[in-house]
Parts: C-alpha cells; structure tokens; sequence
C-alpha cells in the first residue's frame, strides 16, 4: 500500500516531469515552424524593404520619434547617443527623446552629449520627469505624450542601432495599417567575453531565431521584446497604453495591442547588437525580472485572451506555453528535489513498457532545447558555435532554476516589487570592463544555491548505486548548474 506522502511525491513527479516534455516538445514545434516558413518569409519582408525605399524621397519618408529611456547608464549612453545619431534617415524626419530618469552624473553626460550631437543638425532633446512612476512604462508613456512622430522607436541603452534600422523597419510599418509593431532581432556584442555570455547568446540567439521566427513568420501572436522595435504610435493607444502593473510591460502591451486587432512583425535579417549581462549576478537580476513579469502578465493577460473569439485555439494553446514559459523552471525545481525521495522512499508499481514509452518521450524532449539551439545557430551560420557552447547552456539553466522559480511563485501570489534595470557595463568582444554599478547580491539564495548543488550530487551518488545510469547526465546537470551559480553568487563582486 502506498502511503499517501508516496501518492504526493510520485503525482508531483510525473505531473512536473510531463509539462517539461510538454514545454520540451513545443520547442520542436517552433524550429519545424520555423525552418519551413523562413525562406519565403524573409524574402518577402526583403523584398518589401527594397520596394519601398527605391526612388523614395527624403520628404517622403514618415516622421518618427526614437525614444531611449535611460536610468544611470553612465557606461553606455555616450555610445547610445552617437549611435543614433548616425542613423540613415533624413535629419528633418525623425527626433530623439533621451527618456532621462537618471539620478547620477549620468544626466550631465547626457546634457554634453546632447550638446555636441546637435551641432550635427539632429533634433535630440532630453525628457525629464518628477518621479519614476510605473519605471520604464511609465517614462515611455510621458515621452509619448510629447512625441511628434507617428511611429515610436524604441531602443535600451545598451543596444548599437544600425544605420539601416529606420529604413527597414518603416517601410514594413507604414501604409500596413493592421501592423502595429515591427521586432528587430538581438546581436550581441559582447559575445564572446566570458564563458556566460558565450551561453547566454546561444540562448537568445535560439529565441529569436526558433520562437520569434515561428510566431513572426505565421499567425501565432508574438510580443514585442521591449527595445530595437519600432511601434505605431496610434496601435499603443488602441492597446491601452503603456502600463506599470507588470514588470514586462512590453510583452503586456504586445498582447493588447493584439486582442485590439493588430499585428507584430519580426525583420529576422535586421540585428540589432546588444550587451549580454556579463556576471551571474546581473543575470540573475535580469532573469528573475523577466520570469516574474511573464507570469504577472499571464495572469493579467490570459483570461481575455482566452474569451476573445477572433483566435483560434491554436493561438490560445501557444500564448499560454509563450506566457508561462518561465514556470518550466519551477518544474525543473521540484524534480531536483524529488528525485531523491522517488530513489529512496517511493516503490514505482510494475509496467515497464509503459514506463519505457513515456522515458522515452520524456528523453526526447529533454534534449528539445540542445536541438533548437543548434538549429538556430546553423539558420545564423554558426551553428558549431552554438553546439559547443550548450554545455555552459546547461549550467545557465539548471543554475538559474531556483531564482527563476522563486520569481515565478512571487508572481503567482501578486507580490509587487519594483522595475530594477540590469547593470551594463560597456564591454564587448574587444574590451572587458567593469560597469559602475554591479546588481546586488543576494547572500541568502547564493547559499541555497550551493546546498541545493550539493543535494544533487548526493541524489546523483544514490542513482548510481541503483544501477541506473540513464538519467544520471540530468541529474548531474544541477549539480554542477547550481553549485557553479552558488558559488558565484556568493561572490561580493563577481569576475568571471
């Protein structure tokens, strides 16, 4: 007879085991989507591009006001400004808003910055509020207000904009009037810093690639990611605006601005370079905002989605897996924690081939992720790298399940906290720096960390003196995921 903690373990289990394959198998679904709508994809968009921008005149080209919200950036503003300076498009056509909530030196380096850009004829001009009401949303809201074009722009601070970007960008906007927003995809600069930013644009790189091109390229609805985007201005209205309930208010607004009718597309072939956060614990920061903001929005979101008549069921399905991608993270976290318990304290009933099918399954979709991102590297030509570096992949995975699951249960209890930006540095390829403010530490989860690690290595012993060698790599993989974030967590100041 089995107890009833045994029926608890084992239905907790089997129930987190099966919505990772289901999470697993989606990621097959999107890069098959992907692969067979790509080619066609792009060459359309490419070709609308160069239609609309052949013997176009200066004055013909729409007004667009590029807004670049800012928070003591002192690392990167200077490049941001000159950046978007040098952007190709006519000066009388486009204006800059410097969304300035900085409290540092960083406004005086914006002022100067400002200065020396407008003698080059560029209309540039910085915003400045009274308070940082509803953060990010809320600076980009005030700025609309203020905004003379009728597309909105929207770049972080850490990004490179491309001479090109407005030529591309605008010219799949304007006259689609049920386009609302136009994605660019993420480069990143910094690639090949350390070991952690070598993962973790392998990582984005499979997002972009397998999960945007497949919403982008078909009718599935697809978010805006917050920076080198291009809006119109009359589709945020409609969508109801930027808000500051959520933490991710671009994939918020992105969902409205679809339920209100209209479309996102995503420029594949327009990269858009950007920093990568360079240590665990900016990483860790900038993930837990960002798991956290989904399921906040998921829980705001779904219910209006799922009433609304004009998606399909298709839709629906996908828009939950999107929204709540981040609580395969908590899954990941309570097989980490029973697997120990299933060794020792849980007899599994006899049915072998059954057991067998669904492993089998369960392996298969394991290893989705390793697929998708490899896949994705070969579409960008760089498909070995992205191979290689899925080991390190791993470790940012495992090791970040236990922050990301606490910042999914924060948002499933409606725990408020505040917009926090993730430090940047300035770094790239060439150059490592250190920034001039580092994300803070949190003592405490660097020490859970560490034990959790700790506990998977035991677990990972007692598998093997069952004979089973199967799962072991999985096993293995927190282990070494979760003592490696530990350690470094643990770290005052983290330099990889």
């Amino acid at each position: 007879m089995f107890h009833i903690i045994h029926i608890v373990i084992i239905a907790s289990y089997i129930l987190s085991t099966l919505c990772l394959m289901v999470y697993g198998l989606h990621c097959y679904i999107m890069i098959a989507i992907f692969i067979l709508k790509q080619k066609n994809a792009r060459r359309k968009i490419n070709e609308t591009i160069e239609v609309y921008n052949r013997n176009r005149e200066c004055n013909e080209y729409p007004f667009v006001t590029i807004q670049l919200p800012i928070y003591n950036e002192l690392d990167v503003v200077h490049r941001l400004l000159w950046s978007v300076a040098a952007i190709d498009y006519p000066n009388d056509r486009f204006e800059i808003q410097v969304l300035d909530d900085s409290t540092d030196e960083t406004v005086d380096l914006i002022n100067e910055t400002i200065t020396e850009v407008q003698r080059n004829n560029i209309n540039i001009y910085a915003v400045r509020r009274q308070d940082r009401i509803d953060f990010k949303a809320g600076a980009l809201s005030h700025g609309l207000t203020l905004a003379k074009g009728d597309y909105i722009a929207i770049f972080d601070s850490d990004f490179i904009i491309p001479e090109h970007f407005l030529k591309r960008t605008v010219a799949l906007i304007d006259g689609h009037d049920d386009i609302g927003c136009v994605q660019a995809r993420w480069g990143h600069y910094n690639q090949k810093e350390n070991w952690l930013t070598r993962a973790q644009s392998v990582g984005i790189d499979g997002h972009f690639t397998a999960e945007q091109g497949a919403r982008g390229y078909t009718n599935l609805c697809m978010n805006f990611n917050g920076t080198a985007g291009i809006w119109r201005k009359e589709a945020i209205k409609d969508g109801g605006g930027w808000q500051g309930d959520t933490l991710t208010e671009d994939l918020d607004l992105s969902y409205r601005a679809q339920m209100a009718g209209y479309k996102i597309q995503y420029d594949f072939d327009l990269e858009c370079p950007a920093e990568v956060p360079n240590n665990v614990a900016a990483l860790k920061s900038q993930q837990k905002r960002w798991a956290k903001g989904s399921i906040e929005t998921a829980i705001k979101i779904l219910p209006q989605l799922f009433a609304d008549k004009k998606f399909s069921i298709l839709q629906k399905a996908e828009a939950f897996l999107h929204l709540t991608h981040y609580a395969v993270s908590l899954f990941m976290s309570i097989l980490f924690i029973l697997t120990m318990p299933m060794l020792l304290w849980t007899p599994l009933p006899e049915f072998d081939l059954i057991l067998t099918a669904v492993w089998s399954t369960v392996v298969f979709a394991a290893v989705a992720p390793c697929i998708m991102y490899t896949l994705s590297g070969c579409v960008l030509k760089n498909g070995f790298f992205s191979l290689s570096h899925f080991p390190a992949m791993l470790v940012v995975g495992t090791g970040l399940c236990l922050n990301n699951a606490n910042a999914v249960l924060e948002g499933i209890r409606g725990e408020k906290s505040d917009f926090i930006r993730t430090p940047k540095s300035g770094s790239s390829n060439i150059e490592k720096k250190r920034g001039q403010y580092i994300a803070v530490n949190n003592i405490k989860s660097g020490y859970i960390e560490l034990l959790s690690g700790l506990y998977c290595f035991i677990t990972l012993l007692l598998y093997f003196q069952t004979q089973k060698y199967l799962f072991g790599f999985f096993i293995a993989a927190y282990a070494f995921g979760l003592t490696v974030f530990g350690l470094l967590t643990l770290k005052s100041r983290v330099n990889i």
